[in-house]
């Protein structure tokens, strides 16, 4: 079925309606980090709901507490309807700090220049409403939606999504459904609407050489005790080879290939080297040997080295042998490597390198795997044509660098595959000052979220 034109007509009748509700969101400081926004956090969760319950019959909302901030969990059903999408986003957003960099105070919605500025405008608050509008479009106009429907908004996105599981895990029976739809990314550039079809996965650790029992004087013990910063630095130096191939035993065993038209895909997006050292501040490139930036960025494994500390830092010298040296460490994983089991690997690598004179402590923190999804799978064709109406232009596909650790758990609890539709761009100033989403791509994405209803209907 095709979008009707009076849902259509709705939505662009509203836009004014539909900025209001939006800056009235903005306007609540959602910070989950933040224990005095509260009550705050629980005020945004109402606003939520109450959009919900106007929405008409079929729908059935609650605010489910937690052992933090609460989820608003809004479920549309309607006899008849045989296709069902989970629609994910959060409501918390990122301290706003350092606030004098601030043109405008960050929640103080303000517009300029066609674009909205306060902190969550495009993470994720106006990302998220469009999907909420869209479903209110099709109420309004239709009475109806063509499939069912699952919102889950929480409230604790940026603090780690702790209590998300569990509500996941104690509903998971209720939550059947075909696919999941989240707007939590990005355009790949200005007029170049995407889907991203893979994110990379993650394990992060934390590593500890042990040396003497505490610092020692360098002129008397210096040359016959082990120095663990020394150490340190050669087990690290042994993680990499020459061409930056990760050297960790059985890294790219199950490491899905790219495909001819994955890497054509990628060559046809407009990429800058130039631009992009510039935006860095690098002076050059250096990454796996064989692979174009774009390919090392989203489609390839890595070992990054976060930190390094040992020893004396403070002015002037200080003549030691220090007692240990640590750095953290996280890898950034491609389908199909298995976080558990290459973290277990890179701690029996370094243990077996280690110089016996020394003590290795070894930290996993956390891990998820990464996700990719089948380019022939019909929810990703139907959530192309829907782009398609929504933007005026076909999606190219990307992947992207990071993880978002939910599409994960879709997969593991729910089996389901997350269609990654992005309404913002990079350039928005996420988790920055002056943050802002532009109110043409927002009132694009709401009309895409109405079509691909519609699309998602259609199979």
């Amino acid at each position: 079925m095709m979008i009707p034109s009076t849902v259509i007509d709705d939505l662009i009748a509203r836009r004014p309606e539909a900025v209001q509700l939006l800056s009235q969101l903005l306007a609540i400081p959602t910070v989950s980090a933040d224990p005095g926004c509260a009550e705050l956090l629980q005020k945004a969760a109402s606003t939520l709901s109450e959009l919900f319950h106007s929405a008409g019959a079929g729908w059935v909302t609650e605010v489910v507490p937690t052992a933090g901030h609460p989820i608003v969990w809004a479920r549309y059903r309607r006899p008849g309807n045989t296709r069902r999408a989970i629609v994910y986003g959060h409501y918390d957003v990122q301290p706003a700090d350092p606030l004098n960099l601030w043109t405008t105070p960050a929640f103080e919605p303000t517009i300029r220049d066609g674009r909205i500025y306060a902190r969550g405008a495009t993470d994720d608050k106006g990302q998220m409403l469009t999907h909420v509008l869209s479903a209110l479009a099709w109420m309004r106009a239709e009475g109806s939606l063509p499939i069912d429907l699952d919102f889950i908004i929480e409230g604790e996105e940026e603090v780690g999504s702790e209590n998300l599981e569990r509500f996941l895990e104690q509903h998971r029976e209720e939550l059947k459904g075909d696919v999941a739809v989240i707007s939590d990314t990005s355009q790949y550039a200005p007029g170049w609407p995407a889907i991203t079809t893979g994110l990379r996965g993650i394990f992060a650790c934390e590593i500890k050489v042990h040396g003497p029992r505490k610092d020692l004087h360098s002129g008397v013990f210096g040359g016959a005790i082990p120095n663990p910063i020394r150490e340190l630095a050669r087990l690290l130096s042994l993680l990499h080879n020459e061409q930056n191939e990760v050297q960790i035993p059985g890294f790219y065993e199950g490491v899905i290939p790219l495909t001819p038209e994955d890497r054509t895909g990628f060559t046809e997006l407009p990429f800058d080297e130039a631009s992009f050292l510039n935006e860095t501040g690098a002076a050059g490139l250096r990454g796996e040997a064989g692979y174009t930036a774009i390919e090392q960025r989203w489609a390839r494994p890595t070992c990054e080295f976060n930190g390094i500390f040992g020893g004396y830092t403070g002015p002037g010298p200080k003549t030691i042998v220090p007692a240990c040296a640590s750095a953290k460490i996280t890898c950034r994983l491609v389908a199909d490597q298995d976080p558990q089991r290459l973290m277990k690997s890179l701690e029996a690598f370094l243990q077996a390198n280690l110089h016996p004179a020394c003590r290795l402590e070894f930290t996993g923190d956390h891990g998820c795997p990464a996700f990719l999804m089948d380019r022939t799978s019909p929810y990703l064709a139907a959530a192309s044509r829907a782009v398609e109406a929504g933007f005026g232009k076909a999606p190219v596909f990307i992947r992207e660098g990071g993880s978002i650790p939910v599409v994960a758990t879709f997969k593991r609890l729910l089996g389901l595959d997350t269609l990654l539709l992005g309404w913002g761009q990079n350039t928005d100033n996420l988790h920055s000052p002056d943050e802002h989403f532009s109110l043409e791509d927002f009132h694009r994405g709401t009309l895409a979220s109405a079509a691909l209803w519609a699309e998602l209907a259609r199979l």
